[in-house]
């Protein structure tokens, strides 16, 4: 092998190894006087030096140096389109100038300052995208020969690593700063909000089974906030830093269910164009929270329990066990009790996911909440309208606090952003609410009345009373009153309903 061919393996060896830095960066700084001082000792240059171009001044700034005055030059700068670091800033062209003295481009008034003599300069532009963001320049070679087209070749190869150095570190900085407003972002959006005493006991139990592997159950009405405190409990315990996987048992079929919670191979089925990655393999080492756990139908429930008790699981499709290090967290509006004795339940599974048990109160049970609440979220809203003093009169406060919420806070919630979008823009009145003064209980039996009619009577009130439970979703109060949506729909016109 040729000297010549060794000196080229030597310098493609030390290219791939700076390469491997950039890839990783932690520290740019670092980084970029690796990577120019690399360039320095693989072209044998007296100097080199990378200058960063300040956008809000148009100025160049020496970020890195190396030579016999690199630390005389910190304090200099040089404005685009001056000199030969300028010029290549502003045109984004390399230059190679053998010879600077006879260059009038050349800003000598630095080489004279600090007593550097100078004779030929290479200078690549630096880039990020479109961007130029500098320029890396060498001046002359330690053993005098002159600086050559392959040279400028290979400083163009180091400006690109340097480039992608900071690049990275950008991207790394983007997704920190992201993570951090994200998290905050969360962290407001998913507060629980209110001092009254039955809250607080519940926030306490919360943090109590928090710091425990226990599998919990939180029991609650729809609409009180139980993904709520089912995300305090994680967050509040040794798994915070792991993935939250969150899943709505209801909201789909048995066959997708099972596909979303384990996943599934390749070709299992058609359809199937690549392997997925289930909830539970997504949410190892951390937190599974299975929302409306008592919809799920007897075959889900089987292979649910499999995991609990064993840990493991397969894909759909799959013979390959997967063992999950996860923490169950579930929630249901159902007694979960009657449904074991009714059948619908596995006795089993109950126990293993209601080794803690939580229950979510309803607003109704904590009225002294509803001002806070109410606060929270018109200031919430009115942020996002701009609307800055916007406030909620005296009445309007009144009207909500008589009222007993049925669809609790979501409906709280819903009617909060109604009367902001719908309102003056200044005050939020009564009438800007979309509910009732009076409580929507059934009132009892009257005097007076024949049978049929008491009974269509309790019929429409019921009707109404489930139809504000589930936000006007006919199918969903079809569901809880056990009859069918065309039924209701029927009932509905006959008793000339409003829609909720």
């Amino acid at each position: 092998m040729s000297k010549k061919t060794e000196v080229s393996n030597s310098k493609q060896d030390q290219f791939k190894e700076i390469s491997s830095w950039v890839i990783s960066v932690q520290d740019l700084d670092q980084t970029l006087e690796l990577i120019i001082e690399s360039a320095s000792r693989v072209m044998n240059a007296k100097a080199a030096s990378m200058l960063l171009l300040d956008p809000k001044t148009n100025m160049l700034f020496f970020k890195v140096t190396t030579g016999d005055k690199s630390d005389s030059l910190k304090d200099f700068k040089v404005k685009l389109g001056q000199g030969i670091a300028g010029t290549v800033a502003q045109t984004g062209k390399p230059l190679l100038i053998p010879n600077v003295h006879e260059d009038q481009r050349w800003y000598r008034e630095i080489s004279q300052s600090i007593g550097f003599e100078t004779q030929s300069i290479c200078c690549v532009p630096l880039r990020l995208g479109s961007h130029i963001i500098g320029v890396v320049q060498i001046i002359d070679k330690k053993d005098g020969r002159p600086i050559n087209t392959k040279d400028m070749g290979l400083l163009s190869d180091f400006a690109d690593l340097a480039s992608l150095a900071i690049a990275s570190a950008q991207s790394i900085d983007n997704v920190k700063k992201e993570n951090k407003n994200l998290k905050e972002e969360l962290g407001n959006k998913y507060q629980i909000i209110g001092n009254s005493t039955s809250l607080e006991r519940v926030i306490s139990d919360a943090m109590k089974v928090a710091n425990s592997k226990a599998s919990s159950l939180i029991l609650g009405e729809s609409g009180t906030g139980k993904e709520l405190l089912a995300r305090l409990i994680h967050m509040a315990g040794p798994r915070k830093e792991q993935p939250l996987v969150i899943l709505n048992c209801a909201a789909l079929p048995e066959s997708l269910l099972e596909d979303e919670l384990f996943g599934h191979e390749k070709g299992s089925f058609t359809g199937a164009i690549g392997r997925k990655i289930g909830k539970f393999e997504l949410a190892h080492e951390g937190t599974i929270f299975l929302d409306e756990i008592g919809e799920m139908n007897p075959g889900m429930q089987a292979k649910l329990l499999r995991v609990l008790q064993e840990g493991i699981f397969y894909r759909v499709g799959g013979n390959i066990p997967i063992s999950v290090n996860v923490r169950v967290l579930s929630a249901t509006n159902k007694k979960l009790d009657e449904e074991v004795q009714a059948g619908r339940f596995r006795e089993d599974l109950y126990y293993r996911l209601n080794v803690v048990q939580i229950s979510m109160p309803p607003l109704r049970e904590r009225m002294e909440d509803i001002p806070i609440l109410a606060e929270y979220f018109v200031n919430m809203f009115k942020e996002e309208t701009g609307m800055p003093n916007y406030k909620i009169s005296k009445e309007a406060m009144e009207k909500m606090v008589q009222y007993d919420w049925p669809g609790n806070i979501r409906e709280l919630r819903n009617a909060m952003e109604r009367a902001v979008v719908m309102g003056n823009g200044q005050t939020l009145l009564p009438e800007d609410l979309p509910i009732s003064s009076i409580k929507l209980a059934y009132p009892g039996l009257k005097v007076g009345l024949t049978l049929d009619q008491a009974l269509n009577e309790f019929k429409k009130e019921f009707i109404v009373l489930n139809l504000k439970h589930t936000g006007g979703n006919r199918s969903k109060a079809a569901k809880v009153m056990d009859i069918q949506r065309t039924y209701l729909s029927r009932l509905i016109s006959k008793y000339e309903l409003k829609e909720v």
